[in-house]
């Protein structure tokens, strides 16, 4: 039984064969799933196939490439959304100095907010980091995050931040590119990182593990990344599987 912690099955590449995508991921042994959304139009949908399956979660959050979009209304509605019963987390939220369409420090003012919300509402946070990672680190110490932690979401960086991140009560989630042959750092991260702070996701429709790489990835594709994590640490899938499922259900605060 797999977690897939973190997929994007409201995105746009998903509108056509979407229950199919479904019906492969529970065919592969992924039961569990959080659909996240991340601006206006992600978020009712993200809420939309969680209420129609039952071991489907949301996370609603604001993205930091978008930061320069939210208002305070915004705000105040994924507030009112965080007490749905299938929404388990807060985010995507973070910093991400690739693309530049919301100034650096607009996007620290929407980050700022939403880990305030989210210690209100005392939800786990969700965090995209992309080429940020010091910022990132420094305003979740800022913050004091630790109070709710979360997830490192599709983590890239190294070990020693990784551990930075556990000791501020961050879960580290790999994905797809931990089973690329040119990945140095998330093979490290698995190999060093405890599996009792490890998840498991997928990105889909993004970042397909190897040997699907460079098409469209989905919910099913988790146990390649579940697979490589056994073979890095040296213990059977099963095991990797169980683990990081139940460190799921704690992350999220979801009843077994």
């Amino acid at each position: 039984m797999l977690f897939d912690t973190h997929v994007h099955l409201n995105a746009q590449q998903f509108d056509e064969d979407r229950e199919e995508v479904i019906k492969r991921a529970r065919e592969a042994g992924v039961h569990y799933m959080v659909v996240v959304g991340f601006d206006r139009e992600t978020i009712p949908l993200a809420i939309e196939i969680a209420e129609s399956h039952e071991d489907i979660y949301a996370a609603v959050g604001w993205h930091p490439v978008d930061a320069i979009d939210m208002e305070e209304s915004d705000l105040e509605w994924i507030e009112e959304l965080s007490s749905h019963p299938k929404v388990v987390a807060i985010g995507e939220m973070g910093l991400d100095y690739h693309w530049d369409k919301s100034p650096v420090d607009v996007q620290k003012e929407v980050f700022r907010k939403q880990i305030r919300l989210a210690k209100k509402v005392n939800m786990p946070i969700i965090i995209h980091n992309r080429e940020a990672t010091q910022d990132i680190v420094d305003l979740l110490e800022e913050e004091d995050a630790k109070e709710v932690g979360g997830i490192m979401h599709c983590y890239s960086g190294s070990v020693e931040i990784a551990k930075k991140c556990v000791d501020m009560n961050f879960y580290i989630s790999l994905g797809g590119p931990v089973t690329f042959k040119n990945a140095k750092k998330p093979k490290e991260v698995a190999e060093e990182i405890p599996l009792e702070q490890l998840l498991i996701e997928t990105d889909c429709p993004f970042l397909a593990p190897h040997p699907n790489r460079g098409t469209r990835n989905e919910p099913s594709y988790v146990n390649l990344v579940a697979e490589k994590i056994a073979e890095i640490k040296g213990i059977s899938i099963e095991e990797v599987a169980e683990k990081t499922t139940a460190n799921a259900f704690d992350v999220f605060k979801i009843d077994r």
